[in-house]
């Protein structure tokens, strides 16, 4: 894979044993909307997002000091890329996988083959137009992928669906149903997320049962083929008559657990399946990362992108909001936030 040009300057941002502190923006990447990252085993970075019916392409070989000039590595006629709705990226042993819905609700899986060519390969749903909200998440491990996304099929009620590729996302699997809320829907507007080590995949959603809109973790063991009972993650619940659009962020540890981050009102929360949840601040747009067995939070609160260190020294890194978490070494992560239609990063050493 050949570097393009260098098009964002270096910024490492380190906070002095602060609780709350504000830092510089950090670097811009590329205009456009709905970053998504990944990193493969040689530790390098890779980029997607939206802008106009082009799903952009940028990568970094030296730690996100620097990004590659973004490319249009494909064109999605009515690309959905804003409102927690953009192209997703997974890396697998052959190369990039890359899904992308329209606004018309159907969802295209792209590949890159290492070498920098990158072709549209399927559609996943397998039914016409149905992911109709757009909000779908990917994740990968060595062959194999998982997509997720909300699907209207059926009845029209937004339900949890999947399909699995074991070539590198270049076939998919018939459809199938990961989960259907008894109480009619799944909650509508809220992006689900899904994490995959091995044969453990994780699947988390903004559930809406009894009129509560909380989040629900489902397991599978065997890489997606079958899936668990739905389990509630924390011991609250919020009541709401709507839908908050935030979905929350899931990580898989080496050992194949689970550790979560959502919102629940204005608080911002993390769970492991089967604990008390913990209350780590307010805002919304959370995700997480870890890091020698450390988490480590990112999230928006007041407008600013927030991210909260393992000793609990929290940092401003600027304006904006949908942060994207991904750990560099064992004392630094790349944070990567949208804001006014541009793509931002930071570098924050631990």
């Amino acid at each position: 894979m050949k570097l393009i040009a260098v098009t964002s300057s270096f910024a490492i941002i380190i906070a002095f044993g602060c609780t709350d502190q504000e830092v510089e923006k950090g670097s811009v990447i590329g205009g456009g909307q709905m970053p998504n990252l990944a990193k493969d085993n040689k530790n390098n970075l890779h980029l997607v997002y939206g802008t106009g019916d082009s799903i952009m392409y940028s990568f970094s070989t030296n730690g996100g000091r620097n990004f590659s000039s973004p490319i249009a590595a494909a064109i999605l006629p009515k690309l959905a890329a804003s409102h927690m709705r953009g192209p997703q990226i997974a890396v697998t042993s052959q190369g990039l996988s890359v899904i992308a819905c329209n606004s018309s609700g159907d969802i295209y899986s792209f590949t890159e083959d290492g070498k920098g060519r990158w072709r549209q390969t399927a559609r996943l749903n397998d039914v016409d137009t149905v992911a109709k909200e757009g909000l779908m998440a990917l994740a990968a491990d060595g062959p194999n992928a998982v997509a997720i996304w909300l699907d209207l099929r059926e009845n029209g009620h937004n339900k949890i669906f999947g399909a699995r590729s074991n070539d590198g996302g270049n076939t998919w699997s018939k459809n199938y149903s990961i989960y259907a809320s008894p109480d009619s829907s799944v909650c509508e507007c809220c992006k689900p997320s899904v994490a995959m080590k091995g044969d453990d995949v994780y699947v988390m959603f903004r559930n809406w049962l009894n009129g509560n809109r909380d989040l629900y973790l489902i397991h599978s063991s065997d890489g997606g083929n079958t899936f668990g009972q739905a389990q509630k993650l924390g011991e609250g619940n919020w009541k709401l008559d709507g839908c908050p659009m935030d979905g929350g962020g899931l990580i898989v540890t080496e050992g194949g657990n689970a550790k979560t981050v959502w919102k629940r009102k204005d608080n911002i929360y993390t769970c492991e399946p089967g604990k008390p949840e913990q209350r780590i601040g307010e805002g919304r747009n959370c995700t997480m990362e870890t890091v020698k067995g450390k988490n480590v939070y990112a999230w928006t609160e007041d407008g600013k992108v927030v991210l909260l260190k393992p000793a609990g020294i929290k940092v401003k890194l600027g304006a904006g909001s949908l942060p994207i978490l991904k750990s560099l070494d064992n004392s630094h992560v790349i944070c990567v936030w949208e804001n006014e239609k541009q793509i931002h990063s930071s570098i924050v050493a631990l």
